[in-house]
């Protein structure tokens, strides 16, 4: 049970500074976390909290980094960019961590990205929006910015790459408003030429909306093969369940955020047939032996499921490993590096082929995410289930 995981782990933290002397603040590394524990992305959040949760029990019960036990400092950004930049300021400056983990969305990722650079403290983010690590006058610097979810745009080729494949090249797009939507629409307007999409239609929506009828019956208007939403959150299910109610029968294509069982529960069986890019997680069962993360992926399913049941409040999604990546990265890296900032900044970019829950990855100074297209696979619903997409 997670309460025998958390109390091996409180064992071994005790050991440690017995080992070392008295329990001072210096014989931790502390680690700050924020996402949405509460307000409208919680049912992210939260969970993306539990495995931090346990990821850092598991360090700390193998011993630590070098030694030293990781004492992770939670904050609850609400969804809030107010609120996410109080805590990210509160990180630095008063709780004077070595790293930070988070925060959940884009938009709260872009309001602390300058904070951070400013402040001079690695941020590995778990926010699927490509403007955290991308730099350039308008978005700024992003040294000090990681994250372990896939690009938009990796989740954008490998969702037109199915398309091509299926011989589905007009489609309608229908996003959200909010930062993540905005991101997505950017890139699939960018790539479509390349994979020989012609997007015939165009729809926005608020993602609190509670009807798509509207942008669902302009996009069939257009006569498109697909239909494509990019957006995270019930916004994506409201739209499933319109579809099927206005008896549109055109393939409906979901974003890499709506691989959850949340999504199935929500649209119910208007969702039987829709497909969407995923990471493995997703169908770690049907993964061939030969993949080498599956091994990685069985582990965390394991300590998921069995030794922590979180699974029974937050089924395991599409998002449940990245804080588990992002976290492990920033360890191995200090293994390396040790806590100094900047050697610790430098190592996290010098990652080379970390397997992880999410991918295989492979940072680079231009690239602060390090997954490419072969992390992803596409995912339908079948019979209220995930399972790979023919």
């Amino acid at each position: 049970m997670r309460g025998i995981g958390r109390l091996a782990a409180a064992v071994a933290v005790a050991l440690m500074l017995m080992a070392g002397g008295s329990a001072d603040a210096k014989e931790t590394i502390k680690i700050g976390a924020f996402f949405d524990v509460s307000g409208p992305a919680a049912v992210i959040g939260t969970p993306t909290k539990l495995v931090a949760d346990m990821v850092v029990d598991k360090i700390n019960a193998a011993g630590g980094v070098n030694g030293k036990p990781i004492e992770l400092i939670v904050g609850d950004t609400e969804g809030d960019p107010a609120k996410a930049v109080n805590i990210a300021k509160k990180f630095i400056y008063k709780d004077k961590v070595a790293a930070i983990i988070g925060p959940t969305r884009t938009g709260t990722g872009m309001a602390v990205k300058k904070i951070i650079h400013a402040g001079k403290v690695p941020a590995f983010m778990t926010v699927g929006g490509d403007p955290v690590i991308m730099g350039g006058e308008k978005l700024g610097p992003f040294d000090w910015v990681f994250k372990s979810p896939q690009r938009s745009s990796v989740a954008a080729k490998r969702l037109f790459m199915y398309l091509k494949e299926k011989g589905l090249t007009k489609i309608a797009l229908l996003t959200a408003s909010d930062g993540f939507g905005k991101d997505g629409s950017r890139w699939l307007d960018k790539l479509a030429p390349e994979f020989g999409i012609e997007i015939a239609a165009k729809e926005g929506f608020n993602p609190k909306d509670t009807d798509m009828t509207t942008q669902l019956t302009n996009a069939k208007n257009a006569a498109p093969q697909a239909i494509v939403v990019w957006t995270i959150g019930p916004a994506g299910a409201i739209v499933s369940k319109n579809r099927a109610q206005l008896g549109i029968d055109i393939p409906l294509f979901q974003c890499h955020g709506q691989p959850d069982p949340t999504y199935i529960k929500l649209a119910g069986s208007a969702s039987e047939g829709d497909r969407m890019p995923a990471t493995k997680l997703m169908v770690a069962d049907e993964l061939p032996d030969s993949d080498v993360q599956k091994p990685v992926i069985q582990e965390f399913v394991r300590l998921y499921t069995e030794q922590y049941h979180y699974d029974k409040q937050f089924p395991i999604n599409t998002h449940s490993g990245y804080a588990w990546d992002a976290i492990m990265i920033v360890a191995e890296a200090m293994k390396k590096a040790g806590s100094d900032a900047e050697a610790l900044r430098r190592a996290i970019e010098q990652t080379n082929g970390y397997v992880g829950v999410s991918g295989v990855y492979t940072l680079t100074p231009e690239d602060h995410n390090g997954l490419d297209v072969d992390s992803m696979v596409i995912v339908a619903v079948k019979d209220g289930k995930f399972v790979m997409a023919d």
